[in-house]
C-alpha cells in the first residue's frame, strides 16, 4: 500500500512540474510577444550611453546574458498573477493581427511615452519650484 501511495505522489507530482513548465513556457511567449523583449533594448541602449565605448561590446554581452534571468522571475510574477488560462488567451491576442501591432509598435510607444514623460517632469519641476520658495 505504501508503494502505491509513493508512486501515486510521485507521478502527480510529475505532471504539476509538467504543468508547470508548460505554464511558464506560454509566459515567456507572452513576454516576448507582447514586445517586452523590444522594451528591455531600449532600456540597453539607454544604459550603453553611460557606457564607455571601449567596454561597450562586453557590457553588451553580460546585459544580454541576464536577460534570461529577469525573463524568469517575470514570468514567476506572472504565473502568481494570471492562470494559465489567462495567459493562453493573452497568446491568442497576440497571435492576431492586433496583438502583432501592439508588439511591434511597443518600442516605438515606450521611446514617445519616455520623452513625453521627459518633458512633463521639467514642466513639473517649474510647478514645484513654485511652491518650495
Amino acid at each position: 500500500m505504501k508503494k502505491i501511495l509513493v508512486t501515486l505522489v510521485v507521478v502527480l507530482a510529475a505532471q504539476f512540474a509538467i504543468a508547470q513548465d508548460a505554464f511558464k513556457a506560454d509566459v515567456l511567449k507572452v513576454l516576448k510577444a507582447s514586445g517586452s523583449a523590444a522594451q528591455m533594448e531600449i532600456a540597453k541602449e539607454q544604459i550603453m550611453n553611460n557606457i564607455p565605448e571601449s567596454k561597450r561590446a562586453d557590457f553588451s554581452k553580460d546585459f544580454d546574458a541576464s536577460l534570461p534571468s529577469l525573463y524568469d522571475k517575470m514570468a514567476k510574477v506572472y504565473m502568481e498573477v494570471y492562470t494559465h488560462d489567462d495567459i493562453k488567451k493573452m497568446l491568442e491576442f497576440y497571435n492576431s493581427p492586433v496583438g502583432k501591432k501592439i508588439a511591434e509598435k511597443a518600442s516605438e510607444l515606450t521611446k514617445k511615452n519616455m520623452d513625453a514623460s521627459q518633458e512633463w517632469g521639467m514642466e513639473l519641476q517649474g510647478m514645484m519650484m513654485k511652491y518650495m520658495q
